[in-house]
C-alpha cells in the first residue's frame, strides 16, 4: 500500500541506532506515524524538526501496519520557531492537542488551521487568538463543541457576556447577570460580532475558557493532565501583552 500526502513534522522518537519514528500531521489522513530509514542522519535531523512542513509517501504491505516514510522538505519554518517563547511552546502545545484526536482520523481543517498559526506563531496577540481558536476546533472534533453563537437562554445574538460552565452555551449579558460570578467569561474577540482584537484581559478569559472545557470533558475524564507546553504558551503570550505577569493559576487559566 502506498499514499502522498502534504504533513507536517508533530515530532520523532528513535528508533534503532540511526532511523526514527516520525509523527506527522497529514492533511488527508490526520495524525500518522510511520518509520524513516536513517532518520537520525545529518541530512534528516534538520527537515525531521516539529513545525516543518514536508511531502511524505508511506509504504506499508498492509495498512494497519507503521510502515515507512520517505520525507522531503517543503517549509523549513524550525529555526524560525525557536527564536520566541510563544513558538517554542505552541508547536508543543499543538502537538499534544492533536495527539487528544485518534491516529489516523482526517481533520483537515485542524491541519490548515495549523499550518496558518505555526507562520503566527511569533506574534504573541496574533498567536494566543489562533491558539484559542484551535482549541475551541479541538473541542468540537471531539464531540465537545462550545456554541457561542446566540444566548441560550433568550435566543440573542448580539451583547453575548458570558458562557454557562454546564451547558458550554452563550449567555448574554441580560440573561447572565443574576448568575454572573458563577458563569465564564465570553471573551468579545470569540463573539459572533467578532469585531474586537484580542488584548491581555480577553485573551486572559478565554485561555481560561478553553482551559476549563479541555479539563472537564477531555483531560479529567481520561486521567491526564493538559501538556506542561500550555501553561508556558499562556504565560508567554500573555507576558508579551502585560510584561508585568509573574504567575500561572492551575491546570484552566492565569492569574496576574
Amino acid at each position: 500500500m502506498q499514499w502522498q500526502d502534504h504533513a507536517i513534522i508533530l515530532g520523532v522518537k528513535r528508533h534503532g541506532e540511526t532511523s526514527v519514528i516520525a509523527e506527522v500531521m497529514t492533511r488527508d489522513r490526520g495524525r500518522h506515524l510511520g518509520l524513516v530509514r536513517s532518520g537520525r542522519s545529518r541530512a534528516m535531523q534538520p527537515v525531521l524538526q516539529p513545525g516543518n512542513a514536508v511531502e511524505v509517501i508511506w509504504r506499508a504491505r498492509l495498512d494497519e501496519h507503521l510502515g515507512e516514510f520517505r520525507v522531503e522538505p517543503v517549509t523549513l519554518r524550525a529555526a524560525r520557531l525557536m527564536e520566541t517563547a510563544t513558538a517554542v511552546y505552541g508547536v508543543q502545545a499543538m502537538g499534544a492537542l492533536l495527539r487528544l484526536l485518534p491516529e489516523r482520523d482526517p481533520h483537515p481543517h485542524l491541519f490548515d488551521a495549523l499550518e496558518v498559526i505555526l507562520d503566527h506563531l511569533h506574534n504573541p496577540a496574533d498567536a494566543g487568538e489562533l491558539f484559542v481558536r484551535f482549541e475551541l476546533a479541538v473541542l468540537n472534533d471531539l464531540g465537545f463543541g462550545l456554541d457561542l453563537a446566540e444566548c441560550a437562554a433568550t435566543g440573542a445574538r448580539s451583547d453575548l457576556a458570558y458562557v454557562s460552565p454546564k451547558s458550554g452555551r452563550a449567555v448574554s449579558r441580560a440573561a447572565g447577570a443574576p448568575w454572573a460570578e458563577k458563569m465564564l467569561l465570553l471573551p468579545p474577540f470569540l463573539g459572533v460580532e467578532g469585531n474586537h482584537a484580542a488584548d491581555f484581559d480577553s485573551l486572559a478569559a478565554a485561555f481560561r475558557l478553553t482551559g476549563f472545557f479541555l479539563h472537564r470533558h477531555v483531560y479529567e475524564p481520561r486521567g491526564i493532565e493538559a501538556a506542561a507546553a500550555r501553561d508556558g504558551f499562556v504565560h508567554a503570550a500573555l507576558k508579551a501583552l502585560n510584561p508585568a505577569l509573574q504567575t500561572l493559576s492551575g491546570p484552566n487559566g492565569v492569574s496576574a
